[in-house]
C-alpha cells in the first residue's frame, strides 16, 4: 500500500525488492502451513520489472488438489497480511496446471515465461 514519508507529503509505492521479499516470506510460510501447496510464484509487472505506483501483485499457487471451484480458491489464502501491495491470486490443482500446459493455454505460457517461483 502507498505510504507517506514522515518528512514529505509524497506517497510512495513499495519497491520491487520490498515486494519480492514479502512474497517470498509469504510463500514460504504458506508452504510450511499447508502441505497441499506445491509451488508459489508471482508474474506480471513485478516479475517483468515494469511495475509502477498502483501495480498489484499477480500470484500463482499450485496445489496437489483443490475441491473448490476455481473462482473461490483465492478465499483459501490471506493475501492482505504480509504483502505490501494488493494481490490477485490464481490457484490451480496440479492436474489442472499440467492439463492447461499440455493444451498450450496462452495465459499458462505467459505465467511460465514470467514467473518468479518463490516457494
Amino acid at each position: 500500500m502507498p505510504v507517506r514519508s514522515l518528512t514529505s507529503p509524497v506517497l510512495t509505492w513499495p519497491s520491487r525488492d520490498q515486494v519480492d521479499g514479502a512474497v517470498r516470506s509469504w510463500g514460504v510460510a504458506l508452504r510450511r502451513s499447508r502441505t497441499a501447496v506445491l509451488r508459489v510464484g508471482y508474474f506480471g509487472s513485478y516479475a517483468r520489472g515494469n511495475w509502477g505506483v498502483g501495480s498489484d501483485l499477480d500470484i500463482v499457487v499450485i496445489m496437489t488438489e483443490c475441491e473448490l471451484p476455481i473462482e473461490r480458491r483465492g478465499t483459501l489464502f490471506d493475501t492482505i497480511t504480509g504483502l505490501p501491495v494488493p494481490a490477485d491470486l490464481l490457484v490451480f490443482a496440479e492436474a489442472e496446471w499440467k492439463r492447461l500446459r499440455a493444451e498450450g493455454a496462452s495465459f499458462v505460457r505467459t505465467i511460465e515465461a514470467e514467473a518468479v517461483w518463490v516457494a
